[in-house]
């Protein structure tokens, strides 16, 4: 099976390891892809978010699957782009994608399918965000309607903050704030069939203890020890089946990965977002815990015959994955400085770039890379990933030091 992926972040090159380990994928082109994906696969120059463009190269490469890794080129119609040339890819269609793309469509889903979620309005002007803010209170809940990049959500005590970000997006989704450990939930489908990944938490503001601003994330880990036994078939009950329901009764099927962002409350869960791709930095450990073939996964999924896909199967082992950021990142990342170390097993690349002159690795944008490992446990995994990113240099970097802490030591509690 020859395999076309496109993007060329640190999501791309977790695929493309867990792409090139499956014996059935007998070659791996990566468009654009990065200096780490290409020690993995040929590269290709194109314009992701150009359906014709990515179209033309999955039959130029005589791709028999194309998994599109980024949100941007989902929403932009590139599954659609290639389904037309009778090409198998894992992506949903730019209509589904809006599950991601509009906050306020993935809103009206869910209340349409009866998921579990926050109330929330959407807001256009100022005096309706300001009457949503003060029926919900503080903290604050303010989400731009369309894609982000991660970045688009503020959580906050002050509400002029938050009517300033409202300001800024123009249209924006204002919720109630959910109280509780956050967990990410991978779910793999056909449009019908669903499977679920191992469940993952991320961090997503940039310093230590939750403080500072929100980020694209910079770390994760899995498993959960601390979610119940029966969490994932719930959600996959309430909260994945009637989603899938709702979205073909309206005549737009999702096909691909659906991650589910929930929030653990005193209720039980509780949908945050829905996005249409698989999340940056978790999927770095879920992938990494797959023993499952990925490649026959995902083929499976894009050709609707994942019912007869056998059961997955996982290693037993903990994966904790730690993101090395850009000076300024997240408001102002400096790019362009020199990345010494990164050229061991573990470490993912995310933003970097080759200087044509010499062949030097570069910083090329806010998350520079992560450092992935695995281990018998938790504490183990973590102090490998902490190894693996203290063994980098790069000139004001930045990263979280407390990965996976909260966990280890027995300290994460769901509200009463």
């Amino acid at each position: 099976m020859r395999v076309l992926l496109v993007g060329g972040g640190g999501r791309e090159h977790a695929l493309a390891l867990g792409l090139v380990s499956d014996p059935a994928v007998t070659a791996l082109v990566a468009a654009p892809g990065n200096p780490g994906i290409a020690e993995l696969a040929e590269l290709r120059a194109v314009n992701a978010t150009d359906p014709a463009a990515v179209a033309a190269l999955a039959v130029e490469t005589s791709a028999d699957l194309v998994v599109i890794g980024p949100e941007a080129p989902l929403v932009a119609g590139v599954a659609d782009a290639v389904r037309a040339k009778g090409i198998a890819v894992f992506g949903p269609s730019g209509a589904a994608a809006q599950l991601e793309g509009s906050k306020a469509f993935a809103k009206d889903v869910m209340t349409a399918a009866g998921v579990p979620t926050a109330r929330a309005y959407v807001c256009t002007d100022e005096e309706s965000t300001a009457r949503a803010l003060d029926e919900f209170g503080a903290p604050y809940v303010v989400k731009d309607d369309a894609l982000a990049a991660g970045k688009g959500v503020v959580v906050t005590d002050d509400r002029s903050a938050a009517l300033a970000h409202a300001a800024d997006c123009g249209r924006v989704v204002v919720e109630e704030f959910l109280d509780g450990p956050e967990v990410s939930l991978f779910v793999v489908t056909d449009g019908e069939a669903a499977l679920p990944l191992l469940p993952a938490q991320d961090f997503k503001r940039l310093g230590d203890g939750d403080t500072g601003p929100n980020t694209g994330g910079m770390g994760a880990y899995a498993p959960l020890a601390w979610i119940s036994s029966g969490l994932v078939d719930d959600v996959m009950r309430d909260v994945v089946h009637p989603t899938l329901a709702e979205m073909r009764r309206r005549g737009t099927p999702f096909a691909g990965l659906l991650y589910v962002g929930l929030a653990i409350t005193a209720a039980g869960p509780r949908v945050i977002e829905f996005n249409a791709r698989f999340g940056d930095p978790e999927t770095q450990v879920v992938l990494a815990l797959l023993e499952t073939p990925l490649g026959g996964l995902l083929h499976a999924a894009a050709t609707g015959t994942l019912a007869e896909h056998p059961p997955l199967r996982w290693r037993d082992d903990s994966a904790v994955t730690v993101v090395l950021a850009s000076q300024g990142y997240p408001a102002a990342p400096r790019t362009g400085d020199v990345i010494t170390g990164a050229d061991r097993p573990g470490i993912i690349h995310a933003g970097t770039a080759r200087r044509a002159s010499d062949g030097a690795l570069l910083s090329a944008g806010g998350r520079v890379l992560c450092g992935t490992a695995t281990g018998p446990d938790l504490a183990s995994a973590r102090d490998a990933a902490y190894a693996l990113v203290d063994g980098v240099g790069l000139a004001g970097s930045q990263h979280r030091t407390d990965i996976a802490v909260a966990a280890i030591e027995d300290r994460i509690t769901i509200p009463s």
